[in-house]
């Protein structure tokens, strides 16, 4: 199943999307999928929507998002780090989540503000201390996410959390599926049409399995969370009134843009934190 979510009168609700004469369209609502996956979803047919009319939200609703850090050895190399050898793992804030064509808000605080495009995992049931052997089974589905970094600020404290956890810094959409496979996804981000990164996730330097396995064992995944699976090389700076997309096979294209903080208004910055 691939689904979103998107605003109603009634509030925030889930749809499934299939593809209707090539183009991609809400068909029917879903109760929220971070429920247990034995739940038995009640359909409820509605007027076929198309993703761009649907004004999508952030189609998760996690209790935390946990984040893999250096997956990629170029991507370590190119910030002048080791690789790692064993999985390095933090959190972003749920509060850090944006919507589908959401604006990204540069801080105040911080000089330089990175992209990193990255895959995303979906728990759908509980989970601890899985095996490999069983750990995709705990799976969702995949979606779209940017990693956004206030960089200078990760540098500076050492601690990941201020530089990671901004409000919007965690964008994520417009689809969640299950349609795919996880070991040999394209992965592209582009900025302003100019591509930046270019991978695939064949060259994670720890698998999926691996990575479910080892968080896991340090903490308890409920159905909704989320985990981004790390960045290839070619993260860099973004400026105001860029617009940043994030590409992987399979599952469709994340875009954003980026403005300056001073340049919100409070009922803007309410609207959108509104819609994760």
């Amino acid at each position: 199943m691939r689904y979103c979510k998107f605003p109603t009168s009634d509030g925030p609700q889930y749809g499934e999307v299939q593809t209707q004469h090539g183009e991609e369209v809400i068909v029917r609502r879903i109760p929220p999928p971070e429920e247990d996956r034995a739940c038995v979803f009640v359909e409820e047919e509605m007027q076929p929507t198309t993703l761009g009319e649907a004004r999508l939200l952030a189609p998760v609703n996690p209790s935390k998002i946990v984040c893999v850090g250096r997956n990629y050895r170029e991507h370590a190399k190119e910030l002048g780090n080791e690789v790692p050898v064993d999985i390095l793992i933090f959190l972003k804030p749920p509060s850090s989540l944006l919507a589908p064509e959401g604006k990204i808000l540069m801080p105040k605080l911080s000089q330089r503000v990175d992209y990193e495009g990255e895959l995303a995992v979906v728990i759908g049931k509980k989970c601890r201390n899985a095996t490999e052997r069983e750990a995709l089974s705990f799976v969702r589905g995949y979606t779209c996410a940017n990693d956004v970094t206030a960089r200078d600020l990760q540098k500076s404290d050492g601690q990941w959390t201020r530089g990671k956890g901004f409000d919007t810094f965690c964008p994520i959409g417009p689809v969640v599926t299950d349609e795919i496979s996880p070991e040999a996804l394209d992965l592209e981000t582009r900025v302003n049409g100019e591509l930046r990164q270019k991978g695939n996730t064949r060259d994670f330097i720890f698998s999926l399995p691996a990575v479910i396995r080892y968080i896991s064992s340090v903490m308890t995944l409920l159905p909704g969370d989320v985990i981004l699976t790390g960045t290839p090389a070619g993260v860099g700076p973004l400026k105001e009134e860029d617009r940043v997309q994030v590409s992987i096979s399979g599952i469709g294209t994340l875009t954003n843009f980026v403005v300056a903080e001073g340049r919100w208004t409070s009922s803007e910055v309410e609207e959108a934190l509104a819609r994760k």
